[in-house]
């Protein structure tokens, strides 16, 4: 396999921790995207496509966004329902030796985004949804006002009345574990972002 530059190997070292989420990569003045995290963010931000030597003649896809204005980009990504990982310059570029330390300082998601400009007067509700042996649980939280509710119900209409609920609310992000019931599908529907699922997230003592 052909080694790539220093700078795309810490690149790819930063994109394999945060695999399902678009990375921003700062390179001076510019968030650059790179391989198929470019490829998504060209289309839907109608941005140009381009590419960058990746070591020994060959290329990768890659695309930038200019730093100043980064939010309104990461603002179209997130509506559209893409998960965001910002990658920033940890150091001075003029004092660094060898590569730039970089790391990612924040991660944006439908659900979680609190920037201004996401639709200020519309809520942003974060869902969660889960069942145990027959008795159905759903909390939801907009993290921008601090508002959250939660409620569980059993019998044989909870799926529906789950449902409804999601219907009703229309969560920008819900999240499900592992074992989710395919019963419930009607939140595919909404538009609504659902990442992959984190059984830990279920757990009684880390919920707790």
């Amino acid at each position: 396999m052909s080694k790539v530059t220093p700078m795309l190997a810490q690149y790819n070292r930063i994109k394999a921790e945060y695999p399902d989420c678009l990375l921003l990569f700062r390179l001076g003045d510019f968030y650059e995207l790179f391989g198929a995290d470019a490829e998504i963010a060209a289309r839907e931000l109608s941005i140009t496509l381009t590419s960058r030597e990746a070591g020994k003649g060959r290329r990768i896809p890659m695309c930038g966004v200019p730093h100043h204005a980064v939010d309104s980009y990461i603002t179209q990504l997130v509506q559209n329902g893409h998960r965001v990982a910002v990658c920033e310059q940890l150091e001075d570029p003029r004092l660094a030796k060898g590569v730039v330390k970089r790391d990612v300082v924040r991660v944006i998601t439908p659900g979680t985004a609190v920037e201004e400009n996401m639709n200020p007067a519309q809520n942003r509700y974060l869902a969660a949804v889960a069942e145990q042996r027959g008795v159905w649980g759903l909390a939801v939280c907009d993290l921008s006002t601090g508002e959250f509710s939660c409620t569980q119900m059993s019998g044989r209409q909870a799926a529906d009345m789950i449902d409804a609920e999601l219907s009703r609310i229309k969560p920008s992000e819900l999240l499900l574990p592992e074992n989710y019931p395919q019963i419930v599908l009607k939140a595919h529907e909404l538009n609504v972002y659902i990442p992959e699922p984190d059984s830990r997230l279920f757990e009684r003592d880390f919920s707790r």
